[in-house]
């Protein structure tokens, strides 16, 4: 009897030790249920955010979405250059004019040295923008992460070089004497944030391929209003001079990376940025370089006929550079605001080009090159009835602010006339025609430019006759880059159709 109750306790307690443990096991299940649950709630949460910010170029109306592209990357322009010209007020009115002319001297030298790169980030953009269209997601992945490989071995690269050249650069420059030194300082100092500028211009070409100009204007904007307070700082109350903008400058560029460098990681999609995936795989190195490399060559054309350009404004001394310079600032604004229907038209087009889907190309040409004639005309005009109160930001020389009145009064009203050409460019390179424009525009505007110089320019020694050489040379070109655009857009459409 004994025995018989001792089996059944064993037996009951056998029982109740299987329902404790199928109930642990249900809870624990229900809890990695609930996790899981709740990461892909998160994920999808990123997923949707991300999206937010995407626009889809290949379906529906084009206007109104070309419009919402293009407003943040005008902005985004906006405030560069409303931060750029900050770093001149600030020194010019605070320093005096040798400081002005020590920084603005430096730029068309800076461009040249820097450009070839960010030229390669147009052949990220173009790429991302045509495998994010065509939904070819890993080849979009290992693009993006090649892209950033790029970025950074490019910035240490150019780091080490504009810091060893700059002075021998400047000499060859003709840069005066009297502001040699600061002007050097101010490079050297400056080429310090060159891994971050590119990650930063890669980052965001990416970003703009898939839509997003939202972004990179918030991010422009946070390190912008740091810039600006470390203007103040360092150059009104350490008096630290150009090292002071140049320090400002530095510190700016590096939140700006940092800052998209996050939003990449953070991204719930094909764009997504994994350190550890980092690399160059040659095939998409390949393709970056295709499309990359003449955009990169071009802008080194473009610069180097700049660069005489300065040079010869430099004969005249460095009052004719500090106005030379407060001008450039503010045509800054007519050409950054045509700039942003580049963009859209490289971006619109290789996502299009990418889904085959080539007749709205022809409408995307049209919106862009006629969007880029208004804002153009409007924009140029105002900087022309404006200059004056504007060149006064800048310096309170008169003499400055009329030669900067001479500058605007020759070029501001032509600045349509490149808009319309770049939008041009942006189109050839968005079907993947990155040769042609180079070419093009290597003849056309580089090259028409550097014969002016050592021709007309020597027999009529004006600053005039020297401006006059940029509308001549952005007319001719466009002509001729449009009339290659409807080549290449009949040979892709007939291409097509034999396809079909």
């Amino acid at each position: 009897m004994n025995e018989k109750i001792t089996n059944a306790k064993i037996i009951n307690e056998k029982i109740t030790n299987e329902k404790i443990a199928n109930e642990k096991n249900a809870n624990e299940k229900g809890e990695w249920e609930m996790k899981g649950s709740e990461a892909v709630t998160e994920k999808g949460r990123r997923r949707k955010a991300t999206k937010k910010y995407e626009i889809d170029m290949c379906n529906g109306p084009l206007f109104g979405k070309i419009i919402v592209f293009a407003i943040p990357l005008m902005l985004s322009g906006i405030l560069q250059l409303l931060f750029n010209a900050a770093d001149m007020i600030v020194v010019g009115r605070f320093t005096g004019s040798e400081a002005l002319a020590a920084v603005g001297s430096t730029s068309s030298l800076n461009n040249l040295i820097i450009n070839f790169f960010i030229g390669l980030s147009v052949g990220s953009n173009v790429m991302v923008a045509r495998y994010y269209g065509a939904g070819k997601k890993k080849e979009l992945s290992e693009m993006v992460h090649t892209a950033i490989t790029t970025a950074l071995v490019s910035g240490v690269f150019l780091g080490v070089l504009g810091i060893c050249v700059s002075r021998v650069a400047l000499q060859a420059m003709g840069t005066p004497m009297e502001v040699i030194d600061q002007s050097v300082l101010y490079m050297r100092i400056y080429f310090l944030c060159m891994p971050f500028l590119m990650v930063y211009n890669f980052g965001s070409a990416i970003l703009r391929a898939v839509g997003d100009t939202k972004r990179p204007l918030y991010y422009l904007f946070y390190a912008g209003v740091v810039n600006v307070l470390l203007n103040l700082i360092l150059v009104i109350v350490f008096h630290m001079g150009v090292a002071g903008v140049a320090i400002a400058t530095v510190v700016s560029q590096i939140l700006s990376a940092v800052l998209v460098v996050r939003c990449l990681m953070q991204t719930e999609g094909d764009c997504r940025l994994e350190l550890n995936r980092l690399g160059i795989k040659p095939r998409y190195m390949l393709e970056i370089v295709r499309i990359g490399l003449p955009a990169g060559l071009q802008s080194i054309c473009f610069n180097i006929s700049n660069v005489l350009i300065q040079s010869s404004v430099n004969s005249f001394g460095a009052v004719a550079m500090a106005g030379n310079t407060a001008s450039q600032n503010i045509e800054g604004f007519i050409s950054t605001s045509n700039a942003a229907f580049y963009q859209a038209a490289m971006s619109f087009t290789g996502q299009n080009y990418g889904a085959h889907k080539f007749k709205r190309i022809k409408r995307i040409a049209f919106i862009c090159m006629g969007m880029s004639l208004i804002v153009g005309f409007i924009v140029g005009g105002a900087a022309i009835f404006f200059a004056e109160p504007l060149l006064g930001l800048y310096a309170t020389d008169p003499e400055v602010i009329a030669y900067g009145m001479l500058r605007l009064g020759v070029l501001a009203m032509f600045y349509c006339i490149g808009g319309m050409m770049d939008v041009v460019v942006g189109l050839m390179r968005g079907m993947g025609y990155a040769m042609v424009p180079m070419f093009v525009t290597l003849s056309g505007a580089c090259l028409f430019r550097i014969v002016w110089i050592y021709t007309i320019f020597q027999k009529i020694h004006t600053l005039p006759c020297l401006y006059s050489s940029y509308p001549i040379s952005w007319t001719l070109t466009l002509s001729v880059q449009f009339i290659c655009f409807v080549v290449i857009y009949r040979r892709v459409i007939k291409k097509a159709g034999s396809a079909d």
